[in-house]
């Protein structure tokens, strides 16, 4: 699932942000989730399975008035080790009527007893692990009637969901939606919840003949019943968890795509059915990507996209059908403002990383969510080289030091006092940039031969954090205990204060790191890193390996350094304070090769844009090679001189019409707006109100009116 989070730099705040649409929030009623008392000795482990669903086979019907399910499901099951002559379900909220045996031709009905939450059936006997059985519940679920507080936590878990149900909405498509995760499947269907429970699935849905329904897997055929509706039945024979089972109902277009010899298609509106290509349309690209990356091809019968209205997250990873938030609703021009590919390359590496292989837990979540974060990352580096990846690796850091850290909790953590509180920025950014920094210390070959073990050992299966680690000891050869204790099973992160000094007489340059993070409460890293010595015109690299509190490193050098490059690949995931100069800084972005080592030279250039060295420098960034660098420079301009204004004057301009990035032209605009409001700029505004982006528009209009 797609949390989405806004990147809030305060270097581009006064450009970047005011360019951005506003996102449409959904208004959901509130929930409470309270923290465990003090003292209190919470261990949040994997459930326990005295039942394993092997299918389950639904057939579902709906009343609009009322929002009611009519279904009967069909489930086949079997023991899951112990003996047992009963099976206990989740089923929150539903009307039972009828529970059945299914024997032979026969049906045998069955005794049980529900409490609105779990319903216990009764078998016939007792089975074993070897004989399985099958049961068929007809039953209403309403899950509208869900009280919230008492039946479910929010109006963010009913399960499912009526959209305009009465029609009375003319601005909005009727529509019925699901979703699963985290337990919430058992609000319209009787199932047994958790990531631990994987089945097979046959699912018929009637619906009337103007609609289209999706749901997992294959569409096997479609049969018209003569009084206005359809049902369309859907057959998946791969077996998943049972939080990723979805449906969907509504008039939405299908844009039909293939990869290899594989249906993908996108579902939208129809009024958005011309761009469904162009916000949607790399999808074939990615999954060749993924399946070449990973060594292990896509494996599901087809992969849908579907675009809902009124949804209660970004995005979900159902089992080939993946539903997206309205946002994903694009013009032409709002795809140049923000095209959304890293939620389409996050739910999509789900596919792997949370599909194919499940969190057994809800504490070992980061397995699927660190995974799928870490998907956009290698989405961009192919796409778009690592200079975009890794602008989309310092947002995730950001995100993560920016979010609510008060508790500083585990990435992989049994003491939650709620599932929901799983989904963060711990477990989803933090958990990303730490599967970075286990990419660079064990080395690219490495990283994805693990992934393609850990994958192929465990598919279709549940694993739990030290599956993950044995398949890379496995094929590193190395032992990687001290990694993973101190970055999934600990929290925070190390606080670095870096100096480096030069000693003329000995010809030697003094590295000295010191970690400050409070030990009491966090571990004492272990970090290898790489340190780049700028001299003469040439670099060196030096490898290191930081374990102690306060350590001091040597390294000969015939010259005084013009740079000591700390962190060369800027990887570490962390807080970091250092000793350099402007100059240093200055040097630093002109010759270090990364992008983290520019927009680091540029963020701590506009601390110090007192300095007309320092304006200089940042004046050259507005011609930088990244976007995001071009409109953090824009930003010195409220302390350049008029003289430093002037000369670049017609640069300015030529960005608000020419750079590439729609929200750098907005930026130019703005510029031009606040420094430039007696020079006329109308040539200027005539072209840019005309702009393809909304944003290049609004900040057009801010100056001159609409």
């Amino acid at each position: 699932m797609k949390t989405i989070y806004l990147l809030c730099c305060h270097l581009l705040a006064a450009f970047f942000l005011m360019s951005c649409s506003t996102p449409k929030m959904v208004n959901l009623e509130p929930i409470t989730v309270s923290e465990n008392a003090a003292g209190v000795n919470t261990y949040r482990g994997s459930y326990s399975r005295l039942t394993d669903i092997i299918n389950t086979k639904l057939d579902l019907s709906f009343s609009w008035d009322s929002a009611y399910v009519y279904g009967k499901a069909t489930i086949h099951a079997k023991p899951y080790f112990y003996a047992s002559d009963e099976i206990t379900l989740d089923a929150n909220g539903f009307r039972i009527n009828n529970i059945s045996l299914v024997k032979n031709d026969d049906r045998q009905p069955l005794r049980y007893t529900y409490n609105g939450k779990k319903l216990n059936i009764k078998l016939d006997k007792s089975y074993t692990r070897d004989q399985g059985y099958t049961i068929v519940i007809d039953y209403v679920a309403m899950p509208n009637k869900l009280k919230i507080g008492e039946d479910i936590a929010s109006a963010g878990d009913r399960g499912l969901y009526f959209i305009n149900k009465d029609g009375k909405d003319k601005d909005k498509p009727r529509q019925i939606w699901s979703q699963g995760e985290t337990e919430c499947n058992s609000n319209w269907f009787p199932t047994i919840n958790g990531p631990q429970e994987k089945m097979t699935q046959e699912i018929n849905i009637t619906v009337p003949n103007e609609y289209v329904s999706l749901s997992n897997g294959s569409l096997e055929y479609s049969t018209l019943n003569g009084n206005g509706t359809r049902t369309d039945s859907w057959r998946q024979e791969q077996p998943h968890s049972t939080y990723l089972t979805m449906i969907a109902v509504g008039n939405f277009v299908i844009t039909k795509d293939k990869w290899r010899d594989k249906e993908v298609s996108y579902y939208t509106e129809p009024a958005y059915a011309s761009t469904a290509k162009l916000v949607f349309g790399k999808t074939p690209e990615m999954i060749e990507f993924f399946s070449k990356k990973l060594g292990v091809d896509y494996p599901w019968d087809k992969y849908s996209q579907i675009v809902v209205r009124d949804f209660i997250s970004g995005a979900m990873e159902n089992t080939t059908a993946t539903v997206f938030f309205d946002r994903m609703n694009m013009s032409a021009g709002q795809y140049l403002d923000e095209n959304h590919e890293d939620i389409i390359s996050h739910e999509l590496f789900h596919h792997w990383f949370g599909d194919l292989v499940t969190a057994e837990s809800w504490s070992n979540l980061p397995l699927n969510e660190s995974f799928a974060t870490y998907g956009e990352y290698l989405w961009e580096e192919h796409k778009y080289g690592r200079e975009t990846a890794d602008l989309k690796g310092f947002e995730d850091l950001s995100a993560y030091l920016g979010g609510d850290r008060k508790k500083n909790p585990d990435v992989i953590r049994f003491d939650y006092s709620d599932r929901e509180q799983m989904f963060d920025e711990v477990t989803y950014q933090k958990g990303g940039r730490i599967l970075h920094m286990l990419r660079k210390t064990v080395g690219d070959d490495a990283f994805f031969k693990a992934l393609n073990l850990y994958l192929t050992r465990h598919a279709y299966k549940n694993t739990e954090i030290h599956d993950l680690r044995l398949a890379f000891e496995e094929i590193s050869g190395m032992d990687l205990n001290w990694f993973f204790n101190q970055w999934f099973l600990a929290s925070g992160h190390p606080s670095l204060n870096i100096q480096s000094n030069y000693n003329p007489e000995k010809k030697e340059v003094a590295l000295i790191i010191n970690q400050k993070q409070d030990l009491t409460k966090f571990p004492l890293y272990r970090i290898p890193m790489a340190v780049d010595i700028y001299a003469g015109g040439k670099v060196a690299r030096k490898e290191i390996v930081l374990d102690k509190k306060d350590q001091t490193f040597i390294f000969s050098s015939a010259l005084m350094p013009d740079l000591v490059n700390t962190d060369a690949e800027k990887y570490i995931l962390g807080e970091k304070t250092e000793n350099k100069t402007l100059n240093q800084y200055v040097f630093q972005y002109h010759n270090a090769p990364l992008f983290m080592d520019r927009f680091e030279a540029v963020s701590m250039m506009l601390q110090m844009k007192n300095d007309p060295l320092a304006r200089a420098t940042l004046i050259e960034g507005f011609k930088d090679k990244n976007w995001f660098i071009r409109v953090a420079a824009l930003s010195v301009f409220d302390k350049l001189t008029s003289e430093e204004q002037k000369p670049v004057y017609e640069t300015i301009r030529s960005i608000a019409l020419k750079d590439e990035f729609s929200l750098v032209r907005a930026a130019a605009v703005t510029v031009l707006g606040k420094f430039y409001g007696s020079q006329n700029n109308q040539d200027i505004y005539d072209i840019t109100k005309k702009d393809k982006a909304p944003s290049v528009v609004k900040a057009t209009e801010e100056i001159i009116g609409k």
